[in-house]
């Protein structure tokens, strides 16, 4: 038999693996593999890039979107609706009353400088302007009293920061999932207050005797003795206010110190990479909000200093010049507390009127 017959070069091994025609299953056709198409190529790190500098773009245009909502509110809001908000609640209104009862002090100061010796000498004397001098006295004398009246009970905000430290957590069941409360003693938290709190809830206190003594309610002598522990209390906690001021305001420096150095930093490489733009607006972004921070913290000092020499006079029975130091000191204090309040209630009713635009 010839091999010629069973061999043949449709079967030889070395052209290749081909189906044999007699079977009974058909050739399949060749697919390429979706998986290392899919998992190696470059696609799968586009669609990456693609998706991230999406979200860049998104989280950048809901901040410009928020930046241009804020400063629509800012336009529509008017000083009145600001005056309106602070005049509602008795801080408010103590400021108000501030501004107008040292306004009149400084007025009465120059006015006696100025026509005092004047009318010494004349025999005849105006009699309209030492009424309308009295009425002014009075006047600054009955805002001084309406300052202390809506000052009264200013003692509860400073309580509830150190009842909020009267219980501590506690379980002695470390499977249970509640906890319950133990209640430390009220002295121990007024003990355990923060130096600044404590300052303030005793100050607080003080001028409330202060104020029930004017009234008729306590006596003269323990009103003078209160009056006097609430300067000790309003110097002390002026001075731990200068020094938290100092920290606060070191701090802002060095971090504006690191954002303006990061500011250079991408100056200086051109900004050509796709993530420069976006951190160079965050960064100038920050920078200015720590710059607005740091004018505030400015103003706060400044009115820290106003209240430090106003009560020094008080204090250390100073007399060069009292009245003159502390109308002018009281005036300026007044003014920068007021600034203050005022953009504090502004910045809360630009919040409010941005979120409903």
């Amino acid at each position: 038999m010839n091999d010629s017959q069973y061999y043949s070069s449709q079967f030889d091994g070395s052209s290749g693996f081909q189906m044999n025609p007699l079977s009974a299953h058909p050739p399949r056709t060749p697919r390429v593999s979706t998986v290392s198409s899919h998992m190696y190529s470059s696609s799968m790190y586009e669609e990456k890039d693609e998706l991230s500098e999406n979200s860049h773009n998104d989280a950048e245009s809901i901040d410009e979107e928020e930046d241009v909502r804020m400063k629509e509110a800012e336009r529509r809001i008017h000083s009145g609706e600001i005056w309106r908000e602070i005049v509602l609640t008795s801080n408010g209104r103590d400021k108000a009353f501030k501004i107008i009862q040292y306004s009149i002090k400084v007025y009465l100061l120059f006015h006696t400088t100025v026509t005092g010796s004047r009318l010494l000498r004349k025999s005849s004397k105006r009699q309209w302007e030492q009424e309308f001098v009295k009425r002014l006295t009075s006047a600054m004398t009955g805002l001084s009293f309406s300052r202390k009246c809506l000052l009264l009970f200013n003692w509860l905000t400073p309580l509830t920061a150190i009842l909020a430290q009267q219980s501590v957590p506690f379980s002695s069941d470390h499977v249970a999932e509640t906890k319950s409360q133990i209640p430390r003693p009220f002295l121990h938290a007024v003990m355990n207050a923060p130096p600044p709190v404590l300052l303030e809830f005793m100050n607080a206190i003080s001028d409330d005797l202060y104020t029930l003594s004017l009234l008729g309610i306590l006596g003269k002598k323990f009103g003078d003795r209160a009056a006097r522990f609430s300067d000790w209390c309003w110097f002390l906690a002026t001075l731990v206010g200068l020094v938290e001021n100092g920290v606060e305001r070191q701090m802002n420096g060095n971090l504006q110190h690191e954002v303006e150095s990061r500011l250079y930093q991408e100056s200086l490489s051109g900004a050509t990479a796709k993530s420069k733009p976006t951190a160079t607006k965050v960064d100038e972004k920050e920078l200015n909000r720590l710059q607005k921070q740091d004018y505030w913290l400015q103003l706060t000092r400044a009115k820290l200093l106003m209240d430090l020499i106003f009560v020094c006079y008080d204090i250390f029975r100073l007399n060069r010049a009292k009245t003159s130091v502390k109308a002018i000191t009281g005036l300026i204090a007044a003014f920068l507390s007021t600034a203050k309040l005022f953009d504090r209630h502004k910045n809360a009713l630009i919040k409010a009127l941005g979120v409903t635009l």
